[in-house]
């Protein structure tokens, strides 16, 4: 499974008002070394925020640019 689609499903799965966690997705994905996959996690959440299809939010105020430092959190659209 890809991270977009890693991304949709876990997101799905928690619902239309929770959200995960990009570090949720990089464990899902790579259990060993999930640390090192986080700046791609966070780049297809982006992608996927651009094609409508989640929303990203730090401290639960959506964000629209990509440029942003520190913890985000995605949400099913």
């Amino acid at each position: 499974m890809d991270v977009s689609e890693t991304i949709l499903a876990l997101s799905a799965a928690r619902g239309k008002d929770k959200t995960i966690c990009p570090s949720e997705v990089a464990r899902q994905i790579w259990q060993e070394d999930w640390r090192k996959h986080m700046d791609e996690t966070r780049k297809a959440a982006f992608a996927l925020r651009d094609k409508g299809k989640v929303v990203i939010t730090q401290r639960g105020n959506e964000i629209l640019g990509e440029e942003v430092r520190g913890p985000i959190r995605i949400r099913i659209v």
